[in-house]
């Protein structure tokens, strides 16, 4: 429950607003909320109820900011819908691209009708007065990839290409180590052989105890990640299945000689 909650008030990205900081209030709201629907039963401890209320406080404190960014990522939809970025995702052909003075017109209609909304309005004011700023000075320059058919619209792809291409540098020659190896597991194997069965018989010799250990041994190491990745797909689901665990190993140390039935979302760690 920890690791959830200091994962959500530490969460960084590039995306703009909503992952650094909605995306956190979010996880935080479903924490909350899990905690609320926690039943009063003998399980339940002062230490979950001190925890809510610290959640509670702290989702009070920032409800203003986390509106304020809200709104400001739904103004930042809306100059990405004027812009048509990207083509391939809004489900435009390549003949029904519109034109320069077409997407002029949207922005600019949209920087005028635009107001900040909300008691707190520091992020849509800055968003707002820095669109503004930008378009005015090099608003006509970025429009060129609507006239010059297969211009792109940015170099994010180029950027991407140049990055994996780094990346793989770094690994075969020994430098320090990147993020991308976290896909391959904790440890890589290596096996030379002329033919596929000399390769089979390789794998053969291996004996099946020692091979269930590690494989248990990767399982738990893996528990953190895939933790992590349940809590960023669906927070509230992932942290009531906590909740469950927990507290159905409570009603195990209370009654040992009981079968108690067990939630299927209770998050227990895989062991094949």
């Amino acid at each position: 429950m920890r690791q959830a909650i200091r994962d959500a008030v530490n969460r960084g990205s590039r995306k703009p607003f909503y992952w650094g900081g909605l995306k956190g209030y979010e996880q935080l709201e479903s924490i909350a909320q899990a905690l609320q629907d926690l039943p009063d039963s003998p399980t339940r401890t002062d230490y979950l109820g001190a925890l809510r209320k610290r959640i509670e406080f702290v989702l009070t404190k920032n409800q203003s900011v986390a509106e304020d960014l809200k709104q400001a990522h739904h103004f930042l939809l809306a100059v990405a819908n004027c812009l048509h970025y990207a083509p391939e995702s809004s489900g435009l052909e390549t003949g029904d691209t519109p034109g320069r003075q077409q997407v002029t017109k949207e922005m600019t209609r949209l920087i005028e009708k635009t107001r900040p909304i909300g008691r707190l309005q520091r992020a849509q004011i800055r968003l707002l007065g820095a669109l503004k700023r930008r378009w005015e000075l090099y608003g006509q320059e970025l429009l060129y990839c609507f006239d010059i058919p297969g211009l792109p619209q940015d170099n994010l792809k180029l950027e991407s290409l140049f990055g994996r291409l780094r990346r793989h540098q770094r690994r075969i020659s020994g430098r320090k180590s990147t993020r991308e190896l976290q896909a391959f597991g904790q440890a890589q194997v290596l096996l030379i052989a002329p033919t596929f069965q000399d390769l089979l018989r390789q794998i053969q010799q291996v004996p099946r105890e020692r091979y269930g250990i590690q494989r248990q041994r990767l399982a738990e190491a893996e528990q953190s990640r895939l933790f992590f990745h349940r809590l960023h797909h669906n927070p509230g689901r992932t942290i009531t299945g906590v909740i469950d665990a927990y507290t159905f190993r409570c009603q195990q140390l209370n009654h040992p000689n009981e079968s108690i039935p067990l939630n299927s979302s209770c998050v227990i760690p895989n062991r094949q």
